[in-house]
């Protein structure tokens, strides 16, 4: 008799196109908002500038105020010297000075050269105006082959998108807990800060101040943190959430235009996204002496924190999940299991050879022994793992010892189905937490009715227990 099969009807085929869709839709939005509205035709928005002399300065406030409305927020201060201190220290993005015919303009071509070209060009203007010649001196400058101050942050973006990836990947590392994937994090970090300073430096992109590992490092970690940290509770949008962090927001407000050129939203991001604060904290190590590294450096340990809070959060809401089920006398109680996104944290379950495991081999997420009533191993027994859903995520046999071993199962409750000619069938609900190994042991009696499953004091139609019906 041949079954026929059904297809999907348009409102499932409509359902699975928009949830497909919907990531990479978001995505495109993003990237074509985001990108072109920080990068075309930047403009100053409230960049701080001083000028020596309050009566220069009210006349510089005008001037600026009348071509850039809302462009610079000037401030005096009492000379030349405490102009270019302002510029150093990164408490402006310029300074000015003049006397008599002469005018100086301080710049830091370490924030940017578009920056410091269109300074100079709008300087250049007013001092022509008042019939001045304008002295350019740059108080920071980067090494020649970083002629336009952006190099930084394309180290960055370096050690800020494989962090989202490593994350990623340790997903999938059913065997790791969180532990270790916490100091796979830190040691993958180290690696990428001493290979990517080693290669900056060596090739002549910024100068040798080993400070940089250090910044390096923390932005590899708080990428990885964060996103390891968040990943169970966005589950399905885990992609959309990375992606649209690190690279649609991350780099638009990075530096790579100027932050001071960027519009509000852009520069408040800025402030916050653990990209930007990383190259504003390189700048500050490898140009201006240390000046600003401050607030960028808590900035990443505050990402850094905020992730440890989340898997900690996770771990504590997992316990107390499996101290309510140990009090629960219902099994259709059972709480359903995250649902993470199948492409990033899919493992696939596998059976495993029952042997003393070796360095480098998986480790059983899964295992037992199967006996008679006379407690002998019970060979062939037919091992089935069920999610809560009915669904069968694997099928294994036992060896000649009895014994049975799955890994890369998924975290959250399961159940283990036990079968053998003749003998009643039996089955186990277990919780699996990343990295810790589960024991179900079983023991078949001889079958007296063929139609049942017994756990414990409870009986469950195997059928049922299948099929998931």
């Amino acid at each position: 008799m041949k079954h026929r099969i059904e297809r999907p009807r348009g409102i499932s085929v409509a359902r699975v196109l928009v949830e497909t869709l919907t990531i990479p839709a978001l995505l495109f939005l993003g990237l074509l908002f985001c990108f072109p509205m920080a990068f075309h035709q930047p403009q100053p928005h409230h960049a701080e500038l001083v000028v020596a002399d309050p009566a220069v300065e009210r006349k510089i406030d005008t001037a600026l105020q009348r071509k850039h409305p809302g462009g610079f927020d000037v401030t005096a201060v009492a000379d030349a010297g405490d102009a270019r201190r302002a510029v150093r220290d990164r408490n402006a993005v310029a300074g000015f000075a003049a006397e008599g015919r002469h005018a100086v303009l301080y710049v830091a071509k370490a924030d940017g050269a578009s920056l410091e070209e269109a300074l100079t060009k709008g300087f250049t203007q007013l001092a022509a105006h008042d019939h001045q010649r304008l002295t350019v001196t740059d108080v920071a400058p980067t090494v020649s082959k970083d002629e336009l101050g952006t190099t930084l942050v394309y180290f960055g973006i370096a050690w800020n998108v494989p962090g989202y990836i490593l994350a990623t990947t340790l997903l999938r590392a059913v065997t790791f807990n969180r532990r270790r994937k916490l100091v796979s994090i830190a040691g993958v970090a180290a690696l990428f800060s001493v290979v990517g300073f080693f290669v900056g430096v060596g090739l002549g992109f910024f100068p040798n101040n080993p400070v940089a590992l250090a910044i390096a490092f923390l932005l590899t970690t708080a990428v990885a943190t964060f996103s390891l940290g968040m990943a169970p509770f966005v589950k399905h949008f885990f992609p959309l959430a990375g992606l649209g962090l690190y690279v649609v927001l991350s780099v638009p407000s990075s530096g790579l235009v100027p932050v001071q050129l960027l519009p509000r939203f852009f520069q408040g991001l800025h402030a916050v996204m653990p990209l930007g604060n990383a190259v504003d904290a390189l700048r500050g190590v490898l140009y201006f002496d240390g000046a600003g590294v401050l607030k960028p450096v808590l900035v990443l340990c505050g990402w850094i924190t905020a992730g440890s809070a989340l898997l900690g959060f996770d771990a504590w809401h997992h316990h107390r999940m499996a101290v309510r089920r140990g009090t629960e006398d219902e099994p259709e109680d059972i709480p359903e299991p995250p649902v993470e996104d199948p492409s990033l944290e899919a493992p696939t379950p596998t059976p495993l050879p029952v042997h003393p495991h070796h360095f480098g081999e998986p480790l059983p997420m899964l295992e037992g022994t199967v006996r008679d009533g006379e407690q002998q191993p019970v060979r062939h027994a037919a091992v089935t793992v069920m999610d809560t859903g009915g669904r069968q995520l694997v099928r294994t046999t036992t060896n000649a010892r009895g014994e049975y071993a799955v890994t890369g199962l998924p975290e959250g409750y399961i159940s283990v189905v036990v079968s053998h000619p003749a003998r009643d069938p039996l089955v186990h609900q277990k919780l699996l937490q990343s990295g810790v190994a589960v024991r179900a042991d079983f023991t078949l009696h001889d079958r007296r009715n063929g139609t049942s499953v017994r756990a414990g004091t409870q009986r469950f139609d195997l059928g049922h227990a299948r099929h998931g019906s």
